[in-house]
């Protein structure tokens, strides 16, 4: 499901960086998706004081049963040593080789991904999700629970409102309020899907609680184990 030559993993932190720069310009902003029949949800957690780790996928058929929710198909756990300690701005290099992994593992290949973390609202634009969208060449969006960069105003109260995220006069994503009286989500595009359509399906993905079905189950299943705190890049 990956792109096995897309680069090595095996860089500096300047050599990072610059890699960031040329592989944002590669990230598609309008919507290339097959029709969806299989909506995933990814999120990363760390074990033994990170020294391990442990990425997380689900997969859930869309659409679901409107009384039951959406049926979990399939759910994989990775672990692997961690690779790259935590840098800002860097952490897709430290999470995406194991959700690669976990990735390698399914049997069914969803048409699209939610990933707990941003697209190209990051200062570089390849935030986690865009990262591994590249890679597995399909439509991803970036849920994040936390800014990384960029301004907005006051989110409306009222669930599904949301207000531009921007950075640098760009509109990066969405600040998106999911459920009335709690903190909004941070929405953005990842690969091969348009802000509006990301907010679209991230809408529609929503349960219950605050964050949509794909990457709260995703969490839950991550954070099983006690990991780590994760940052918001």
């Amino acid at each position: 499901m990956s792109d096995a030559n897309l680069h090595d993993w095996n860089l500096t932190p300047e050599q990072a960086i610059a890699l960031q720069k040329r592989l944002a310009g590669r990230i598609e902003r309008e919507d290339r998706l097959a029709p969806v029949r299989h909506v995933a949800g990814v999120d990363i957690g760390f074990e033994q004081g990170g020294e391990i780790t442990r990425a997380a996928v689900v997969v859930l058929a869309w659409p679901g049963d409107p009384l039951a929710g959406l049926e979990i198909v399939e759910q994989i756990v990775h672990r692997e040593p961690t690779r790259m300690p935590y840098i800002p701005g860097l952490l897709s290099f430290r999470e995406i080789p194991a959700a690669l992994a976990a990735f390698g593992k399914l049997a069914t290949r969803p048409e699209l991904v939610m990933v707990d973390g941003q697209g190209i609202a990051h200062p570089r634009r390849l935030g986690v999700a865009s990262h591994l969208g590249l890679w597995l060449d399909l439509p991803t969006v970036g849920v994040a629970k936390s800014r990384l960069c960029g301004v907005h105003d006051a989110v409306p109260e009222t669930r599904g409102e949301w207000t531009p995220l921007r950075h640098r006069g760009e509109t990066i994503g969405a600040v998106l309020r999911t459920r009335a009286g709690v903190k909004p989500l941070f929405v953005s595009l990842g690969h091969r899907i348009s802000l509006a359509t990301s907010l679209d399906w991230v809408v529609r993905c929503l349960g219950r609680t605050k964050l949509p079905e794909p990457t709260r189950l995703a969490d839950r299943l991550a954070s099983r184990r006690g990991p780590m705190p994760r940052p918001a890049d």
